[in-house]
């Protein structure tokens, strides 16, 4: 059983103190004490309620995310996404894996009970917005297995939403984010499957979206229900219009 879900913000060196700045301010959070052997890894400390989303100072590559599932054993787990496909990485007192569709993710010991966050106010009031989804990005011709991976690794009800590209995984009560996969157009020139998060922000959205571009984020395009945004360090990420308290869509 998956006990809490982090998400894990891969930072490349060269942006990373710009960045952490970043999801520290539009997050309402306060960065712990930093640890690794080379002080790379740190946690973004909600004032109410327990953490969901870490930093890692990375060397090369670009910026990307990884999911930390939470369970009580380890090994037990890593076993058990080998059967349903996925692959393992590296082992360490945690275990690194590759999803079917390449999508990276551990396995971490689960420590504590996790009470999920509340949603963070913008400067000057009038909208709210919260931290609460992965997107799964994955290649069309990867998705059916992917999907199929991840309904079953974590047990959750598998759903279709209004739009054929978009299916979700109901989370339990409590659990601090939801997995969201997308279907990519066959235009898209990816190879693996990769994430990015999701900020519930309501109808103030574009409250939210005029503060987080004063913060330094580029403004890729907007949809009906939802603005893709790229932070920093060129990591995308989405505002959407889903209800920050429930995650739910207006109706």
């Amino acid at each position: 059983m998956i006990r809490w879900l982090t998400a894990f913000l891969d930072l490349p060196a060269s942006s990373f103190e710009r960045d952490v700045a970043f999801w520290q301010t539009v997050t309402g959070t306060t960065l712990s004490a930093r640890r690794g052997h080379h002080d790379e890894f740190a946690t973004l400390l909600p004032p109410t309620g327990d953490a969901f989303v870490k930093v890692q100072r990375i060397d090369d590559g670009a910026a990307r995310l990884h999911l930390d599932l939470h369970v009580d054993d380890v090994a037990e787990a890593a076993a058990r996404a080998a059967a349903l496909g996925a692959t393992v990485v590296a082992e360490h007192s945690y275990v690194v894996m590759r999803s079917p569709g390449g999508f990276v993710f551990c396995f971490v010991s689960h420590r504590s009970n996790g009470e999920r966050p509340v949603p963070v106010e913008a400067p000057g009031g009038g909208a709210r917005s919260l931290v609460d989804q992965v997107c799964v990005d994955v290649p069309a011709d990867l998705f059916d297995a992917e999907a199929a991976f991840w309904t079953t690794l974590t047990g959750w009800e598998h759903r279709a939403t209004g739009r054929p590209e978009l299916e979700v995984l109901v989370r339990p009560t409590g659990m601090p984010l939801r997995i969201l996969l997308q279907r990519l157009g066959t235009d898209d020139p990816g190879d693996a499957a990769r994430a990015h998060l999701d900020l519930a922000c309501g109808d103030g959205r574009d409250v939210v979206t005029a503060w987080h571009r004063a913060l330094g984020a580029e403004e890729v395009r907007r949809e009906s229900r939802w603005t893709t945004l790229r932070d920093p360090a060129g990591l995308a990420y989405c505002l959407t219009a889903r209800d920050p308290d429930t995650g739910l869509l207006p109706t």
